[in-house]
């Protein structure tokens, strides 16, 4: 699901609410996410998962091209970990009529 899916499912689960409200909302909800991440803040919601950045230290990669020795600088990158009712959720036995129809 892309961001526009996402906001054209939201619309129409909410018809009160217009299809351009509904996307300043998710941008300012990701902007949000994304503005607490550059500052190096943890974002968690609960049920869902934790937003955190790592820092990856420099190192020396290889291109694979050439094999020549190239080194990489540190950066920092963004983490998500799921939350417990997202795993559960995700990880969820099948209903066992799908189980029947599968084996067959």
């Amino acid at each position: 699901m892309i961001k526009s899916e996402l906001v054209l499912k939201i619309a129409e689960q909410n018809p009160h609410l217009y299809q351009r409200d509904v996307e300043k909302i998710v941008n300012a909800i990701l902007d949000t996410i994304a503005d607490a991440l550059a500052r190096g803040d943890r974002v968690e919601l609960r049920g869902f998962g934790a937003f955190s950045v790592k820092k990856r230290d420099a190192r020396t990669g290889r291109n694979p091209r050439t094999g020549a020795s190239v080194s990489i600088s540190e950066k920092v990158v963004p983490v998500f970990k799921t939350g417990k009712e997202m795993r559960q959720r995700l990880n969820a036995p099948a209903p066992k009529v799908l189980k029947a129809a599968a084996a067959q």
